[in-house]
């Protein structure tokens, strides 16, 4: 990654790394020699065992941290322990998310729609994003390159909507599109230095694409490595200017 070529030992932050898009993460930042260490988040240490072994396995660059963004005091604790280790942070993304929990599945009418489950959308998929804006600030406060980059969706786009339905996984990914807008202004006076992103990495072959596959054609349904591959590429190319802004798999931007 051309943001972080110029720094000899940069670090890592990946949240949401247990599975799917952020394990990919983990993976494919251990292949980078320019990453001295990588710092990666996980909810139940029952879901996370690929990357607890993976972090054993590579105990010398990652380390664990069992972190629920949904609760800000883990939040902090979290930046806390990462402080304790290193004093600035040159990457990080948020790879949690949520479109289905037991009951919780995306609305296909209005009929459908209930305020719990609102919430919790929000609280994951929004939320959990700005607060890590929020607590990471200091780490950002650097004059090298640096990037916080979000996994958000291209149905979190108002200007695209035309179908309709999903009405809480839209509406948080909207809003955690104007939360990451909002930081990026803020993060331009506070870690002038720090691109702010959200980032659509397309239909990726994981748990929370699962039950919706079936109507995804095979070459619009792209393999983790090729996501993390992919996604890596549009970061490479980004500039400070490109802060505030919403990209696509393939590098194009999204309108909000």
């Amino acid at each position: 990654m051309s943001v972080l070529s110029e720094i000899d030992r940069a670090n890592a932050l990946v949240v949401g790394a247990s599975r799917g898009i952020g394990l990919g993460f983990v993976r494919q930042l251990l292949t980078n020699p320019a990453i001295a260490k990588i710092f990666a988040t996980y909810r139940n240490p029952e879901s996370a065992t690929e990357l607890l072994t993976l972090a054993q396995k590579h105990s010398d660059r990652v380390q664990c941290l069992a972190v629920d963004i949904t609760k800000e005091e883990e939040i902090a604790e979290g930046v806390k322990q990462i402080s304790t280790e290193v004093k600035q942070l040159h990457f990080v993304i948020n790879c949690v998310g949520i479109l289905y929990e037991g009951k919780l599945q995306p609305e296909k009418s209005l009929r459908q729609i209930e305020p719990d489950y609102l919430v919790r959308y929000f609280q994951v998929n929004s939320i959990g994003g700005v607060l890590l804006a929020k607590h990471l600030m200091p780490l950002f406060r650097h004059q090298q390159s640096s990037i916080f980059a979000s996994i958000s969706a291209k149905i979190g786009s108002i200007g695209d909507n035309r179908l309709g339905g999903w009405y809480g996984y839209r509406a948080s990914k909207a809003a955690l599109n104007m939360f990451m807008r909002t930081t990026a202004i803020e993060y331009s006076r506070r870690c002038p230095k720090t691109i702010v992103v959200t980032l659509h990495p397309g239909t990726t072959d994981t748990n929370l694409s699962l039950p919706f596959q079936k109507n995804v054609p095979p070459e619009k349904l792209f393999s983790v490595e090729r996501t993390v591959t992919q996604l890596l590429a549009v970061i490479d190319s980004l500039d400070i200017k490109d802060s505030g802004n919403f990209f696509s798999w393939d590098g194009s931007q999204l309108p909000w």
